[in-house]
């Protein structure tokens, strides 16, 4: 199973939490920025509806698939 980790870094005079290269907004404080990273963690754990989707890759191809609602991935908050 994938594991998305946020993690608690200062950015832009303040703190943020980021997923990969991705960062949020900037929060005041560093109390601030972990509480919003550890909903979103939890957010991202919630089930939803099983659906199809579709979507276009890189060489222009699309390609038709159901998501399953159930696929939830663990999440992790690492704040140092």
């Amino acid at each position: 199973m994938t594991t998305v980790k946020y993690e608690v870094v200062q950015h832009d005079g303040g703190w943020a939490y980021k997923v990969g290269d991705v960062l949020s907004e900037t929060f005041r404080s560093h109390a601030a920025a972990h509480e919003a990273a550890e909903a979103a963690a939890r957010r991202q754990r919630v089930a939803g509806a099983t659906d199809g989707i579709e979507y276009e890759d890189a060489r222009g191809v699309w390609h038709q698939e159901v998501a399953e609602g159930t696929d939830r991935p663990d999440t992790e908050v690492k704040d140092d």
